[in-house]
């Protein structure tokens, strides 16, 4: 098959840029035709771009277009300027499309539609923050709404991560469209520590591990808090990994008003994935406090890393946990409940260790090799109607 997955962002860190290296890895290696079509933008934070980016990334063939930020006012809508002719010139078996709300997912049914191309949309769905204010929100749900009436109804299959998610796209989509498809992890990886660094000489022995972007919609104030409400001699030290999204300055003086600032550090993106396992494996628990996830692939990792957990029982993630089985679940928000929790994993050694034994076995079921074939499974289907 030629096929070319279609994203915003691509050799940048983030949850859709992984599924998308790591399925066109599979893809290729299994003798399929990949190319990705992606925009220059880096940083979708600071939108950033960057005129550097290699051509080729893991033996992906990579094609850029220049991104423009807002058409409609008061929402960012990116579009990749050339990307319909692009498609056109290829013409490829299979458009795959990523994510929700952006412009090239309607480029991309453009272009799909004029050239009866079979398209593919994984939606990686985040419903509205309610923090934004109501106008905001009721343009974010126009927007739901208008995307199942043009670019879902061109889709041949709506691909989701999660029931859960599954059960938000039903209410603006064509249901019959929809597979879910969990993503997944390099287990072969995980698996082998023989190669990883050892965990870096200047994190502390114990600490508390969040792992995302440093990013408005990712709960870290309230981790703070729930960090200053522990008594000293119960507290950990919280490392937070991954990339500032604008978010650290706001936090770093959070954490000076909460007298909390030596027990605060930010490493911010770990590009060497060994030391990136290292950090993980070593955490005392990895806590997850976003205000909403699809499914949260880091999940994943410190399943695998047999690292206890503590997350907001938010979007996928009770589903990905199997509701408290393995690991424990909060209401987002609540620093009360996140302290209680992240006191409990040292705690409650037993119970503990019930949740990271059934997490490792769990996560046996999620590989990115299991992803690709039944992604494969569902470009098959469509190409035979």
């Amino acid at each position: 098959m030629r096929i070319v997955q279609v994203t915003l962002r691509f050799d940048a860190p983030g949850g859709v840029e992984t599924m998308v290296r790591e399925i066109s890895r599979r893809l290729r290696s299994d003798g399929d035709d990949v190319q990705v079509f992606a925009s220059d933008l880096y940083d979708e934070g600071r939108w950033e771009t960057r005129s550097n980016f290699p051509p080729v990334v893991d033996g992906i063939p990579v094609r850029r277009f220049p991104v423009r930020k807002r058409l409609v006012p008061g929402l960012t809508l990116p579009m990749m300027v050339g990307l319909i002719d692009a498609l056109r010139e290829t013409h490829p078996d299979i458009i795959h499309a990523h994510s929700h709300r952006y412009g090239h997912v309607l480029e991309s049914a453009a272009a799909a539609e004029r050239l009866d191309i079979p398209l593919v949309i994984s939606t990686h769905y985040h419903p509205a923050d309610l923090r934004e204010p109501r106008g905001k929100r009721a343009l974010l749900r126009l927007q739901d709404v208008g995307f199942g009436a043009t670019a879902y109804r061109i889709a041949r299959a709506l691909v989701v991560e999660t029931e859960f998610e599954a059960a938000l796209v039903r209410q603006f989509a064509p249901a019959n469209r929809i597979r879910i498809v969990p993503p997944g992890i390099d287990l072969s990886a995980w698996d082998s520590t023989q190669n990883d660094p050892p965990l870096p000489a200047s994190l502390p022995h114990e600490y508390f591990l969040f792992v995302g972007r440093v990013a408005t919609n990712k709960g870290l104030p309230t981790l703070l808090e729930a960090v200053a409400r522990l008594d000293p001699g119960d507290r950990r030290p919280l490392v937070l990994m991954g990339r500032n999204w604008g978010e650290q300055s706001k936090l770093e003086a959070q954490a000076r008003k909460l007298g909390i600032s030596d027990d605060v550090r930010f490493l911010g993106h770990i590009s060497d994935p060994g030391e990136y396992r290292a950090v993980i494996r070593g955490a005392r628990a990895m806590v997850l406090p976003s205000e909403y996830e699809a499914f949260g692939l880091v999940l994943l990792e410190a399943m695998a890393a047999r690292t206890p957990i503590v997350a907001t029982a938010v979007g996928g993630v009770p589903e990905v946990l199997e509701h408290g089985r393995l690991g424990r679940l909060v209401p987002y928000g609540d620093p009360g409940a996140l302290a209680v929790a992240m006191l409990a994993v040292g705690r409650e050694p037993e119970e503990t260790r019930r949740r990271v034994g059934a997490a490792a076995q769990q996560v046996r079921n999620y590989d990115w090799s299991v992803t690709t074939a039944r992604l494969r499974a569902v470009y098959r289907e469509i190409l035979d109607h």
